[in-house]
Formats: C-alpha cells, structure tokens, sequence
C-alpha cells in the first residue's frame, strides 16, 4: 500500500488536470458487494509467524538502500513505518518486539499498537516517544525532515528498497532479517514463501488464451477512477497469476492514468482487479459497472471482478502466496 499510495499520488498530479479530485484514505472495513462471479476478499488478515522464535545476534551493521552503514545493536523495540515490513517482522517470529505501526499494517497481531504513520505522515515525536532500538523504513517513508529527527536522535534507521514485483519478496525479508541479527530466519522465511507460491502457480489454468486483467484504483468518496499501466505494482502478480496486465499491455506507460472510455476499450479487460476497500468506495460492482467504460468491457458485460484485501495486495511480502493464491481462485473459479 504504501508503494502504492506513492505511485497514486503521482498520477494523481498528472489526472488532476483531468478534473479528477485528491484521493484520500478509506480505512473502514470491507462490506459485501452484490452481484458479479467473483468477489471474495483475499487471505485471513493475520500472519503466520515461523515455527521456532529466532534469537536475534547483535550487533550487525548492515547496509541500507540509502546507502548508509546502520549498526543495530538492540532490537528489543522496533518500529516498522510500514504495513510490509510489519509483516516481514511478525512472520519472522519477532512481533512481540514490536512497539508502534504504521496505519497500513491492518493484520490481526497487529491491530492493537499505536499508530504512528499516515500515509507517509510519519510523526518523529511519536516515534520517539517509543523509545526505539531500531527503526524500518521504505524509500517512499516520510517527511523527511521526520526522518531526519529520528537520526538525529541517535536511532538506527534502516530503509528497505521498494517492491516492485515476486522477485523483491526474498531480498525485503532477508534485508530486515539481516538488520535483526536473524539471517538464518529470514533465509528460511525466503524459502517457505517461494515454496507457497511456485505451489500456486502449478495449479494456474493452462488457457490458450490468457485472461487479460485491469488494476482498477478507485476511490469514490474523493471521484479518483484510475486504471494501472507500466509500474503499478500489478503486473509481476498478475503474470505469476498466468493473466496480462490489460492496462500495462494496451500501452499505458504511466503508473496509473485516469479512466476513460478510450482506454478501459483499449485495455479490453476480461477481468478486472481491485481493492476490496475501492470497490465497496463505488458501491460494489453495481456502482463499478456505472463508472463510463466499464460496462462495455468484457469484464463489465460478465460482471468478472477480483477483489483483494488493501493492506496486502501489492505488499510483496510474506503473504504474497496468499495474496496469489486468492486471485487465481477467483480469476479462473471452477476451471481449476
């Protein structure tokens, strides 16, 4: 999400002369939709730690992907300032070490600590207030005068580089593990979620035809309507799920682009991927197919949406299997 969020807010800037107003969070809960072949949300909101708690082995120092040496020499309270690396703590065993979270880390071991992050709001005093040993941090994390405030305070900060599809999911987990004194874990983390998600994919449909799927991001309270293309985060998922990413294919070199009739008939998708949050945000796929275009398309005419939880769709983390393994089931249902 928070890659996500970066990306949008992009575009935004670009659709903005489109008419199309800010976008702006919606952290209610999922609600049914009416209608359609396939609109389950993904996987159980909770992680699955690894069997045997790692005992971390510090100090390290370890190199961060802004290029900075971090020695972390405690990890007794840490402070991950986002949803995905939230994830990657808890699964590695190591949760109850963690002190605060960012408003995207929705999963139910989560759910109880404070939240000290807003869709890149991070407040300094808040984090420091927590006393932390170390802090995880995305590219996209900030301002950065707060986190400039955070070093300054003498606290190890280690950025983690962004995920931008499968192949990111090892080298995140094994990053954070390292920073933790847990190598052999994150190693092992590694292994299990290649393992869940080559699994997966063996039981994908061997159609001719691959199904061609549109990113959808909406947000009806704030009138944002966008359609994925190159870089939105879908595509690598997607392709695991053995579908095309219609609007990166139909040759929508933005992010993501306002929708339009013209683009939605170039995308011609026969499915269409959303946030199950933006989705129920337009009143389900009865208020999805009033959006203009949307009708028209394939996806439209067999009412064939994938709806997948916000806090985990594109996070590119230890539930990506879950995450994969939800889309497929609905994409192909009973041709399995």
């Amino acid at each position: 999400m928070r890659r996500l969020r970066t990306r949008v807010a992009g575009a935004l800037l670009a659709v903005l002369a489109l008419t199309v107003t800010g976008c702006s969070s919606d952290d209610s809960s999922p609600g049914g939709e009416s209608g359609g072949k396939t609109t389950t949300t993904a996987a159980a909101d909770r992680v699955e730690p690894l069997s045997d708690t790692p005992t971390p082995q510090l100090p390290v120092t370890v190199r961060s992907s802004d290029g900075r040496d971090v020695t972390v020499k405690d990890a007794e309270r840490i402070v991950p300032l986002s949803g995905s690396l939230s994830e990657i703590v808890f699964t590695l065993g190591l949760g109850d070490r963690v002190v605060a979270r960012d408003i995207t880390a929705t999963f139910a071991q989560a759910e109880k600590l404070p939240v000290v992050t807003r869709n890149h709001d991070v407040s300094a005093e808040s984090v420091l207030s927590l006393k932390p040993d170390l802090v995880l941090a995305e590219t996209s994390t900030g301002p950065d005068e707060a986190m400039g405030q955070i070093r300054d305070a003498g606290i190890p900060v280690l950025v983690v580089a962004p995920a931008k599809g499968l192949d990111d999911v090892g080298p995140r987990i094994e990053a954070v593990a390292e920073a933790l004194g847990v190598p052999a874990a994150g190693k092992e983390l590694t292994q299990r979620s290649e393992e869940r998600t080559a699994a997966v994919r063996k039981d994908i449909p061997q159609e001719t035809d691959k199904p061609r799927v549109a990113f959808l991001y909406l947000r009806g309270t704030a009138s944002v309507y966008l359609i994925g293309g190159k870089g939105s985060g879908a595509t690598s998922l997607l392709e695991a799920a053995g579908a095309v990413d219609a609007g990166a294919e139909s040759g929508l070199e933005k992010d993501f682009t306002a929708i339009t009739t013209e683009a939605l008939a170039e995308a011609a998708p026969d499915a269409i991927l959303v946030m199950s949050k933006g989705l129920e945000s337009v009143g389900g796929i009865d208020g999805l197919v009033k959006i203009p275009g949307v009708a028209q398309t394939p996806a439209g005419m067999d009412r064939r949406v994938v709806s997948i939880e916000d806090g985990v769709l594109l996070n590119y983390g230890p539930r990506t299997d879950e995450v994969l393994k939800s889309l497929v089931s609905q994409l192909y249902g009973d041709a399995k």
